[in-house]
């Protein structure tokens, strides 16, 4: 007999290929994992603020993938078996609009089926606590530490026949429209008029980012916004290769910016006027700049590790405190709920504001930077080439290598000893807040992180020239290839 399946919490969950490891079964096992921590929080000395009004409540929601809501109801018929009262959305939801409606609705936590920008063979089980934010690592351990005893005991739970059991459903929408409404100027965009293109990446935006913009006055193109469970053949990911349509099609005049969402809205994608795909880092930096310049918001800016000094170059321009974290927006999410943040974000595509969840936000982002281009009348290009004047450029790249697990453990070990150089240039300080960041003089720097998935080692790089930046990779390869 083979040995159980071990169930991990990753940075964003549990993720498993359908039918394979993402099973029924082995979903009613996660929730009752779940089930089990709320029910041991519930009998806590100090219980989650949630617990005061709606002590049983768990938000349920699912993306565009095979077979969402089917397991969203397999989760449900769980929590209920347990004596908590499970909440269906009413259709695939963002992730940022499940986030925003446990608050809302003071949930004690809730379930989101969704893997995110993964392939469409993937599907996933996120749980998130009653703040809106995704799992701690010290939530998760507890809750794989339950699955384990009741794997343990073999337990198994009969239900209905799949797709079957009836839970309430609600519609998450207007809660997440009127939170949206005190954080996005919508009088200027409706005033600017905008030609926008919008593609959905076949998930869960749509109704949401084109009905925003619709309402605003823009004027919309849509791409790839039908349903499509295998997402075009493409991972569902806002990148610069799947959003070269709507960059074709804002470079011959069509539109005035383009903005891309993942496929469960939670990651963005922004193209410029000329056609060009904004970086993260990018989109992070120009947040900053927008919130603090044109809206004159207060507080600090927190990025990871692994994101650019772009973002601390227009936060010392402006006088605003940066705090770094490790990579994983819960950590920024954290932070975001015990300071005063302006803006917090990462390389990777996520970004939250003050004021909102603490969980990435893909149409907010979206919404900002079309803001941003009807406050200044500019576009975004223009406005990094007017910042680089005051704070000079910044250029980045990341190399992945792969490893065999005896020489990736080798080579991390190395680094995490420290340097006095690389390469030809000398480490001024060294960091080890998430893998190992090697800051350099001229404000460059290099960052290495080992995937917690596969045998890779990232290497992050920033330079401040394209010669700095090939003389940097060079010897990041080098050190790599020793």
């Amino acid at each position: 007999m083979s040995p159980p399946m071990t169930i991990k919490f990753g940075t964003s969950g549990w993720r498993g290929i359908i039918a394979r490891d993402f099973t029924f079964d082995n979903v009613r096992l996660a929730t009752q994992g779940i089930a089990d921590y709320l029910k041991q929080l519930s009998t806590a000395p100090r219980m989650p603020s949630g617990f005061n009004s709606q002590p049983s409540t768990v938000i349920l929601g699912y993306d565009t993938r095979f077979l969402g809501r089917e397991f969203s109801l397999a989760a449900a018929e769980v929590l209920a078996a347990n004596g908590l009262t499970p909440l269906l959305c009413n259709r695939d939801t963002p992730t940022p609009v499940i986030a925003h409606n446990i608050r809302h609705r003071k949930a004690i936590g809730g379930i989101n089926m969704t893997a995110s920008h993964n392939p469409a063979e993937y599907q996933g089980l996120k749980f998130s606590t009653s703040n809106g934010a995704p799992a701690t690592p010290e939530v998760t351990r507890q809750i794989e530490a339950n699955i384990v005893k009741l794997q343990a005991a073999d337990w198994s739970f009969k239900g209905v026949v799949i797709g079957m059991f009836q839970c309430k459903t609600f519609d998450p929408q207007p809660a997440y429209f009127k939170q949206l409404h005190k954080l996005i100027d919508f009088a200027t965009l409706k005033k600017a008029k905008l030609k926008v293109a919008v593609d959905l990446s076949y998930g869960t935006g749509h109704g949401y980012l084109d009905t925003l913009l619709e309402k605003a006055g823009a004027q919309i193109t849509l791409f790839h916004n039908e349903l499509n469970p295998l997402f075009g053949g493409h991972h569902p990911e806002p990148n610069a290769a799947n959003m070269a349509g709507v960059s074709k099609f804002v470079r011959s005049g069509k539109a005035q910016i383009g903005l891309g969402l993942d496929g469960d809205a939670d990651r963005f994608g922004i193209v410029d006027k000329d056609g060009t795909w904004l970086t993260p880092n990018q989109v992070l930096t120009l947040s900053l700049y927008h919130l603090k310049k044109n809206r004159g918001w207060t507080g600090a800016v927190v990025r990871t590790v692994p994101s650019s000094h772009q973002v601390d170059a227009v936060a010392e321009l402006f006088g605003v405190k940066v705090y770094e974290t490790p990579v994983g927006f819960k950590y920024i999410g954290a932070l975001m709920e015990s300071e005063p943040i302006i803006v917090g974000g990462e390389e990777s595509g996520g970004l939250s504001v003050k004021g909102h969840v603490p969980e990435k936000d893909g149409i907010l982002a979206c919404l900002l930077m079309a803001e941003l281009v009807a406050t200044e009348k500019k576009s975004l290009g223009q406005i990094l080439k007017e910042l680089a004047r005051q704070i000079g450029e910044f250029y980045t790249d990341r190399i992945n290598v792969s490893f065999a697990p005896e020489k990736k453990d080798a080579l991390l070990a190395k680094l995490g000893r420290g340097l006095k150089n690389l390469g030809p240039f000398k480490v001024e300080k060294f960091i080890t807040t998430d893998g190992y960041k090697f800051l350099l003089p001229n404000r460059e720097w290099v960052a290495f992180r080992a995937s917690g998935t596969e045998p890779l080692i990232r290497c992050y790089i920033e330079a401040r020239s394209k010669a700095g930046l090939k003389k940097l990779q060079t010897a990041c390869r080098e050190l790599l290839a020793a």
